[in-house]
């Protein structure tokens, strides 16, 4: 069995996509659909854009959203006829290119989703200050044993492998997190550059505004995504308007994502998107399974191969 996964926030870098856009029909149609769909230049967004400007909260996901969806339609165009993907996956705003890979959201849909949440978390620094770092070394009952010492609002955000999570909360409180956590034995305890506690309580009110989109969207039926939230395949298409809502407030729960789709019988994890960091996690919860990426004609041509293989 195979499965695509799609990378969230962090993993867009200038450049990003071109190649696929410039010599695949499919990934061009997709950038055409999103700039249609959001009035936002994505090309010039993705290729001409400075790191710094495509770091902001609102312009990386909506990038990272596209080029996963495009390296996605240029992987598809190629397996028709040959396999199947059998789940789907996505890392917090990679779980909208998810839903549109498996066809419960179209290309158009998941796009004004995916700009609407980005100014929305865009803005949610400044209505509830707050941030994140990134652990090292503990697992996830350590990090939450050392946790509740600390006063204050800070909690697991992200389970991405085991020795990796990321902690969230008011700045104050991940701040002695850090203390904290350091003498519980972790290795490093390294501050993200975020504008805002995402994946926390802190992002309530958010969730809340980010609910009226969701509630104006479609959602059809189609493939089986592993929801961030419960780490589950979804089967109910009507539930992905509260998964979404909650996944702004929840942790984001990879690592069993993973370990459920291996214990399905998935062998193969495709990387739809920019980089690679789905690719190196996978090395560190399922050793057994075969990492593949798409993100240039170089790795397409590969994966393909390899999965005809």
């Amino acid at each position: 069995m195979i499965a695509a996964v799609f990378p969230g926030q962090g993993s867009q870098k200038p450049g990003m996509g071109k190649e696929l856009h410039d010599l695949r029909p499919e990934s061009r149609d997709v950038f055409k659909k999103v700039q249609e769909a959001t009035g936002v230049d994505i090309a010039k967004l993705c290729f001409d854009t400075d790191e710094e400007t495509l770091r902001q909260t609102q312009n990386a996901q909506l990038a990272l959203y596209t080029t996963g969806v495009a390296a996605w339609a240029c992987l598809n165009a190629h397996l028709q006829g040959v396999t199947k993907i059998d789940a789907f996956a996505g890392h917090s705003v990679g779980e909208y290119a998810a839903l549109c890979a498996a066809g419960i959201l179209s290309v158009e849909e998941g796009a004004k989703l995916v700009q609407r949440r980005g100014d929305i978390m865009a803005a949610a620094g400044e209505k509830q200050p707050g941030t994140m770092a990134a652990v090292l070394g503990l697992e996830r009952d350590q990090i939450e044993a050392a946790l509740k010492s600390v006063d204050g609002v800070v909690v697991v955000a992200n389970d991405n492998c085991p020795g990796q999570l990321v902690v969230s909360g008011e700045v104050e409180a991940v701040g002695k997190a850090g203390d904290a956590l350091t003498a519980a034995g972790a290795k490093r305890v390294l501050p993200l550059n975020v504008s805002g506690a995402f994946h926390s309580p802190l992002m309530e009110s958010s969730a809340v505004e980010m609910r009226k989109a969701l509630d104006a969207a479609t959602f059809s039926a189609g493939g089986r995504v592993f929801s961030n939230v419960t780490s589950q395949p979804v089967v109910q298409t009507g539930v992905w308007p509260d998964l979404l809502e909650r996944q702004l407030k929840s942790p984001v729960r990879w690592t069993e994502s993973v370990q459920n789709m291996v214990n399905e019988g998935v062998k193969v994890f495709i990387e739809c998107g920019s980089g690679d960091v789905l690719t190196g996690l996978l090395k560190r919860i399922e050793r057994e399974a075969k990492g593949l990426k798409v993100n240039d004609l170089e790795s397409l041509e590969a994966a393909v191969a390899a999965v005809r293989a």
